[in-house]
């Protein structure tokens, strides 16, 4: 009878990766100066944004758990035999291939990188109940320690490549805007905007990046009451006439998520929407005045509060104004030590990625109703920062179809 083995490695193909060896040493060493600093043996990554961030794999879980071994002389990507090598051909180090002929090998492959009774430290905020309890039954670990606050500390401070790949992302986003602004037209149906706007993402992206791999790229595009939420999915809803509109372009490069978002009206703009509009955009514009090295996202929110204060508007404001970008998308990651809201002290450094997104709900049945969205990204610079979202906002170019 075959001998069926609990793990193995498969190793064939071209590595491709979206940044060099280089890179990825470098944020290692970055994540084993905090072992260092905390005495850790290992840590055991789970989550799809840092085994992302370390290793350049991004993976695809269909029920399955991934992750990422680092110790002070190893870096393991650890992955299902459903994706035979891919996984090993888009991570940098090594790679393990569990099997699922047995239960837990998943654990085991971990073990046999880790060993048992070391100081380990894991994603807190990722781990599930029962995942924690394996951990601790098969790696049986002498002390463990929370160790997402440092990785995403670590990932809020972006290196030149991230920026360039984030440029090209913002860039790629301005060309879905455009490719939605042409498509727009009275009595169509929102989908078929978000369809134009998605295919003219991913021939982009494929242009730019031919060896990299295809996923994730999408629209939200909505009109009229659609509009009331940042994340309302596409409908079969047609174009009206004087419909408010919100376009949301968000392509997908190697994990890293970017965006575009713009409030639009098809031919016409009341008085009442056109004066919600210009309040909106008049915010975005001071705040993103106020993003800078040494200011904390707490105070630029409080101005911003303030601005809307003064024109009694604050009410209809309904989230923070702004967020982190970088390993990121709609269903993984999440830098929340870097977002717009009262309760972040963060203070704004060179190198950060932020964006200023301010977005006003009003309810159906008052003048001006719908939601009014703007949203640009921003390198915070040595002295200020650096707009790098292209497509315009605004009235002059935004009344369309």
């Amino acid at each position: 009878m075959t001998e069926r083995p609990q793990q193995y490695r498969f190793h064939q193909g071209d590595r491709v990766l979206p940044f060099s060896a280089e890179e990825y040493e470098d944020r290692i060493e970055g994540l084993r100066d905090v072992m260092d600093l905390h005495g850790l043996d290992a840590v055991v990554l789970t989550s799809m944004q840092n085994i992302a961030y370390y290793s350049g794999f991004l993976y695809c879980s269909f029920g399955r758990p991934y992750g990422l071994v680092v110790t002070k002389d190893q870096s393991v990507t650890i992955s299902a035999g459903i994706d035979a090598a891919q996984p090993w051909r888009r991570s940098h180090g090594d790679n393990i291939t569990y099997t699922d002929w047995q239960r837990d090998n998943y654990w085991r492959a971990i073990a046999s990188v880790v060993g048992t009774g070391k100081h380990v430290g894991c994603e807190a905020d990722h781990l599930t109940l029962l995942q924690s309890e394996k951990l601790n039954h098969f790696l049986q670990p002498k002390r463990g320690m929370d160790i997402a606050p440092a990785t995403m500390e670590q990932r809020m401070r972006k290196s030149q490549a991230e920026l360039d790949l984030i440029r090209h992302g913002a860039g790629v986003a301005d060309v879905g805007g455009y490719a939605i602004r042409e498509a727009v037209k009275e009595g169509l149906r929102e989908i078929d905007i978000a369809m134009a706007g998605r295919d003219a993402m991913e021939l982009e992206i494929a242009k730019r990046f031919p060896d990299a791999e295809y996923r994730d790229t999408w629209v939200w595009f909505q009109s009229g009451i659609n509009t009331d939420g940042a994340h309302n999915p596409v409908t079969s809803r047609l174009l009206k006439r004087g419909d408010i509109l919100s376009l949301n372009t968000f392509p997908m490069i190697s994990g890293y998520y970017t965006a575009l978002e713009r409030t639009m009206f098809v031919k016409e703009v009341d008085p009442a929407s056109l004066r919600i509009w210009e309040a909106n955009v008049a915010a975005h514009e001071y705040g993103m005045s106020l993003l800078k090295p040494g200011v904390s996202c707490a105070e630029v929110t409080a101005k911003i509060n303030d601005f809307l204060e003064e024109r009694q508007l604050l009410q209809y404001r309904t989230f923070g104004y702004g967020h982190s970008f970088g390993v990121l998308s709609h269903y993984y990651g999440r830098e929340a030590g870097l977002e717009l809201r009262e309760d972040i002290d963060t203070v704004l450094e060179p190198g950060m990625v932020i964006s200023m997104e301010p977005m006003l709900t009003i309810p159906e049945g008052q003048p001006g109703a719908g939601g009014y969205r703007e949203h640009d990204i921003l390198f915070i610079t040595e002295d200020g920062n650096e707009d790098i979202t292209k497509y315009p906002y605004g009235p002059e170019t935004n009344v369309v179809g």
